[in-house]
């Protein structure tokens, strides 16, 4: 099976590229911006006719998508995220390989949800800022292409390779600062937010099974399994041996709990002081307190279940935050 991976180098692309590598019955070749692509391309800047033409040449069997980006302004967002997938998709339909398209998508696409649900594909979706827009848009896209298409919409990946800029990054962040310091407690903000975690090799196995199925439409892939950050904090604080107290900051102000304004997570150091103020930075997603996958459609459709659990998965983030100079 030829496939054709778009967004190799990035969180989710690597650990996808490594589960299709270990297939002995794919071959592959990957695309993007970097130098180390075998396809140099940019999806935001480059013509569908060129991309054609090189589908065409190659005639994949399957084409992943896991390009895009998390940050920036709406413009850059809405290149990346929205105008590469139209790109991607008037490729494929002006080509004449008759490639599927598998193409990640995020939950943060449903925007905020009610706290103790689990959100099902037909749920409306209402994105709570610029980035679930533009990966909103996204999705439309694809699924109106008339393409075999299936989009999965991913919750919350953690696991190797977690930017250390995303909240549990700067979590373990803050802990092996306060290890090398020999600071006795850590004061955190913002913990009672609520996310489903998926680890990312679970992410990379739901990939590699939505190439092989004849699935369409919207997938959620999650756990099932809300977390509380808190939660995930006391375990992180095991795995890495931190002996010392966890202290949650007071809520900040505007913050109701079980309402949909951001949370926010409070690092020390980056306010100058460990006992804190308010942290800089709003939970990143835009989807409030609480999110939960509904996951019967990936089981039913993909045959898939998660096997990584969350303590795994953190041991994981803790080791590369402990090795960071």
């Amino acid at each position: 099976m030829r496939v054709l991976l778009v967004g190799a180098n990035g969180y989710l692309g690597r650990h996808v590229a490594d589960r299709l590598l270990a297939d002995p019955a794919v071959q592959l070749t990957a695309l993007g911006r970097g130098d180390d692509a075998d396809v140099r391309f940019d999806l935001a800047s480059g013509s569908p006719g060129a991309l054609t033409r090189f589908l065409d040449a190659v005639h994949p069997g399957v084409v992943i998508n896991c390009a895009g980006a998390t940050r920036g302004g709406a413009r850059d967002l809405t290149r990346h995220n929205t105008v590469a997938v139209a790109t991607i998709c008037e490729s494929l339909r002006r080509s004449g390989c008759g490639a599927r398209l598998v193409h990640l998508g995020c939950a943060s696409e449903y925007g905020p949800s009610q706290p103790g649900s689990s959100t099902a594909e037909d749920a409306v979706p209402r994105p709570g800022g610029p980035y679930g827009v533009s990966k909103l848009a996204a999705t439309e896209l694809v699924l109106g292409s008339g393409l075999d298409a299936v989009v999965l919409r991913v919750f919350s990946p953690v696991g190797p390779g977690t930017p250390a800029g995303s909240p549990l990054g700067r979590l373990a962040e803050a802990m092996r600062r306060a290890i090398q310091s020999g600071e006795g407690e850590l004061k955190l903000g913002g913990l009672g937010v609520q996310r489903d975690f998926v680890d990312v090799r679970d992410v990379a196995r739901a990939v590699h099974a939505a190439s092989l199925s004849a699935a369409q439409g919207v997938v959620n892939i999650g756990t099932g399994k809300a977390v509380r950050l808190r939660e995930a904090a006391a375990v992180l604080a095991r795995v890495a041996g931190f002996g010392g107290a966890l202290h949650e900051l007071d809520t900040p102000p505007g913050f109701a709990p079980g309402g949909h304004a951001p949370a926010r997570v409070a690092i020390p150091g980056q306010s100058g002081e460990h006992s804190g103020g308010l942290p800089a930075a709003p939970y990143p997603d835009g989807c409030g307190s609480w999110q939960q996958a509904d996951v019967r459609t990936a089981r039913d459709r993909l045959g898939w279940r998660p096997r990584i659990g969350l303590e795994e998965s953190l041991a994981d983030i803790w080791m590369e935050a402990a090795c960071r100079i």
